[in-house]
């Protein structure tokens, strides 16, 4: 998500969240369903993952400072690994413990239509927050197709909102299945392993998303695919002899910090080297604008005694963040 735009993806998940939540609990409470209750307790949990969500996003888009020079870009990043462990502790946690419960003390359903009403209600809401996230996901999708973008995306906010309505969605169904089946069979066990399964769904959601998560916080490089072509780039310029591997980090969604060594080609006068450098800088951002720090250390060799280094470091505008 760009450091400008705001995040509307998040807004109208929250919202519907906090109106699917009111609903699932109305219903459980009329008909003591378990897979109701936790269903409710998962869109409980998703409001207060997005809150999350929302301060990390605010927070990283601070500015840099001397504690910070690099920016507060990975706020975002640790904010989104806090919401996978408490969708993965609390909404999986809670959503067993209830089911378990729900089998070894079970008790009969009572009327399913408001089981019923509340799951279309809650399917109507999450299905209008999961298209807000792909929207927000469409064009790198239309880039690279569905799985791809969701396994190279960098924007954590967004794969989270897409994963966890893409579970709730998922859990409905199963939630649907346990009631039906409960009336159908005369039987509360249907309901009770519902819970399970959507907190099973859940655990396993969370652990996804830990995962990449997790790679981003500890400094993830740029796609592979990125990186050939800045070495492909390098490689082109005809001051250029030779060129290591371009060294990234992501420091937020949009912002990646690259650092290149490069030698250039034997004589080369220091005017020459300065012009590659920019030209290199230049073509880089211009193919790959998420490069928004940019460090080179350039080596010369002139008589076959004498060595000129260059370092160049150039900030650019954060949008600002």
């Amino acid at each position: 998500m760009p450091a400008h735009e705001k995040p509307i993806a998040i807004y109208g998940a929250m919202v519907a969240n906090l109106a699917i939540a009111a609903t699932k609990f109305v219903a459980a409470g009329f008909t003591g369903s378990s897979a109701m209750i936790s269903e409710g307790i998962h869109s409980v949990v998703d409001t207060g993952n997005q809150l999350l969500l929302l301060l990390g996003i605010r927070r990283s888009r601070k500015p840099p400072d001397a504690g910070h020079p690099f920016g507060h870009g990975m706020e975002l990043y640790f904010w989104s690994l806090v919401v996978a462990m408490l969708l993965f502790g609390v909404g999986g946690g809670m959503s067993v413990y209830e089911g378990i419960t729900h089998l070894l003390h079970p008790h009969p359903l009572e009327d399913a239509t408001w089981n019923y009403a509340s799951l279309g209600i809650a399917f109507v809401f999450e299905g209008i927050s999961w298209m807000l996230a792909m929207r927000q996901l469409r064009p790198l999708i239309r880039e690279r197709g569905v799985w791809r973008a969701l396994r190279t995306s960098k924007d954590p906010s967004i794969l989270i909102l897409f994963f966890e309505d893409s579970a709730a969605l998922v859990g409905l169904v199963i939630a649907f299945l346990g009631v039906f089946l409960g009336h159908l069979w005369r039987t509360p066990v249907a309901d009770g392993i519902a819970s399970i399964l959507i907190g099973l769904l859940l655990a396993g959601v969370a652990s996804l998303l830990v995962h990449e998560s997790k790679g981003l916080l500890l400094g993830e490089s740029a796609d592979p695919e990125v990186l050939r072509d800045i070495r492909a780039i390098v490689d082109a310029d005809p001051a250029v002899d030779k060129a290591g591997y371009p060294l990234t980090m992501h420091l937020a969604p949009e912002e990646i910090l690259l650092n290149l060594e490069i030698d250039f080609r034997r004589g080369l006068p220091p005017g020459r080297i300065t012009e590659s450098i920019i030209r290199l800088e230049q073509e880089i951002r211009r193919r790959h604008p998420e490069m928004r720090r940019i460090f080179i250390e350039a080596r010369a060799l002139g008589d076959g005694s004498r060595s000129e280094e260059r370092r160049v470091g150039k900030s650019v505008d954060l949008g600002g963040r």
